[in-house]
């Protein structure tokens, strides 16, 4: 259980330190080179995201819940998405962002330009902006998986 726990952590970490390093890495810079006004703006308290059911958004297929807001930062996102048995949150579909999809429990399949593929947990599923993608739990328990992303200005 702890190896399952580790392995979660590190690959979260490893995609969000992709997400928040390389999107936009000097947004929160100013024009003079200082993070000065960062450590008033960043505190434990709005930088911790505890999950609770109390703070969910249902959907049609199960429900959501935003670890990271767009309003957070500069549109970067973390959100958890949990898709009940023979569902999927939305058909496949097109957008101007990409997107990082990791699988944390049940079984899903993904779609990237008119190709589906069976995936497990621990697996990441990246989809370029502009491209057709989609997701969906064709299981007999909750698919859960995280997704990533920075929404346009």
């Amino acid at each position: 259980m702890k190896r399952k726990v580790y392995m979660i952590r590190t690959v979260v970490l490893l995609l969000l330190g992709n997400l928040w390093f390389t999107a936009n890495a000097q947004s929160d810079v100013s024009p003079t080179g200082s993070t000065d006004s960062l450590s008033s703006k960043y505190t434990l308290e709005n930088c911790i995201t505890e999950f609770s059911m109390d703070k969910i958004v249902k959907t049609d297929a199960g429900y959501q819940f935003w670890f990271v807001d767009k309003d957070f930062i500069d549109g970067r996102t973390l959100k958890m998405s949990v898709v009940a048995p023979h569902q999927a949150t939305h058909a496949p579909h097109v957008h101007a962002e990409d997107e990082f999809f990791f699988i944390l429990e049940g079984r899903a399949e993904v779609f990237l330009q008119g190709e589906w593929k069976s995936v497990g947990p621990y697996t990441s599923f990246y989809c370029p902006s502009n491209v057709e993608h989609g997701i969906r739990n064709p299981g007999d328990k909750e698919l859960k998986y995280l997704v990533i992303k920075k929404y346009q200005k």
